[in-house]
This record gives structure tokens, C-alpha cells and sequence, in this order.
């Protein structure tokens, strides 16, 4: 069975994801869109049916006022687990496996599309050749230091862009395809 795996995420215009704390306030405090816009999220989770995210991003997202991935299956990729709350239980499952081996387990379950989530996460589904797409919105702020999106790879990952997005606030939205994986 083929799987799809996708990246959709928002950075610093220097390509953090957070800062070096896991503090997201330079997000959610840039200037903002009419309330109603939310950069095609919605649209990019109607097609993905499995949320892969590491421990970090999991604890970070299970402390917002509201659960960001509705009632997808939401699997943590970790070493080790960390609590989880309450009324999350029914979606949340913990592994600890190479993402090449989860892929093969979540393909056999009837996955077919991955959100891949949290930088080390994308950084080892990047580096096994795992994904096949990436949505980045840069929002026009420098942060100096913090979480990078991107790290060390054993290997180029080229990339086809797609397409971009402008908005009034400044954001830019990219998305790529991987042209090639190893």
C-alpha cells in the first residue's frame, strides 16, 4: 500500500519553528489575518487521515484551548511517553520505532495520508526519504535563535516548488515536492 507523507507548518522568517524554550508567542503574536483565515489548514487536514508528531510538539499542542487535529488518529513518535490527557485518550497512540518502520505499520493499518509534525520529527522523516510534500508559511519575523525546522541530512533532498501564496500580513506560503527521496 502506497502511504503520503506531508509537511505543513509555520516558521520565522530565519526558519524556526519555536523558540529554543518551545515557545510559539512569536506566532501567535504576529499580526494576523481577518479571524477567519487560516492559510488552507483546514483544507491540507481534510486530506490527511494520520498525524505523526514527536513528544515535544504533542506536549506543546495537547496544552491548547483546543485539540488542532480534530478526531485524526494522532500517533507520537518517542522514545518515551509522556501523559496523556484524558480526552485525548481515544486518539493519541505512542511508538518508538525508525520512521521507516512506522510508515510500514500505519500503511499496513490502512493509513494513507501522514501530517508529519515537530521539527526532529520532519528532520528523520526527511532524512529516511519519507516525505513526499512541504506547505511552509513564513511569518515576516526574525527570531534570532530557536527550534530549526530543518537539520542535518546524510543526503541532498531536492525539492520542486509548486506553488506560493501571498497574504496581506505579510505571511508567504510555500509548498514543494520532494523531487527525488535515496
Amino acid at each position: 500500500m502506497s502511504i503520503k507523507a506531508s509537511v505543513f507548518i509555520a516558521t520565522s522568517l530565519d526558519r524556526f519553528i519555536a523558540r529554543a524554550n518551545g515557545d510559539l508567542d512569536w506566532l501567535t503574536g504576529a499580526e494576523s489575518a481577518p479571524t477567519d483565515q487560516d492559510y488552507g489548514y483546514q483544507e491540507f487536514m481534510d486530506t490527511a487521515d494520520t498525524v505523526v508528531l514527536g513528544r515535544n510538539t504533542f506536549e506543546l499542542v495537547s496544552t491548547f484551548d483546543t485539540w488542532p487535529y480534530g478526531g485524526k488518529r494522532v500517533v507520537v513518535l518517542s522514545s518515551r511517553t509522556a501523559a496523556t490527557p484524558p480526552h485525548l485518550a481515544d486518539y493519541v497512540e505512542w511508538f518508538s520505532l525508525p520512521p521507516q518502520h512506522l510508515v510500514e505499520r500505519l500503511a499496513a493499518q490502512g493509513s494513507s495520508h501522514l501530517y508529519v509534525d515537530g521539527g526532529k520529527t520532519i528532520q528523520g522523516f526527511l532524512n529516511a526519504g519519507l516525505i513526499d510534500e512541504l506547505t511552509i508559511t513564513q511569518v515576516p519575523v526574525l527570531i534570532g535563535t530557536g527550534v530549526p525546522l530543518f537539520g542535518p541530512l546524510d543526503h541532498d533532498v531536492r525539492l520542486a516548488h509548486t506553488a506560493t501564496r501571498h497574504f496581506e500580513n505579510g505571511f508567504v506560503q510555500s509548498k514543494y515536492r520532494v523531487a527525488d527521496t535515496p
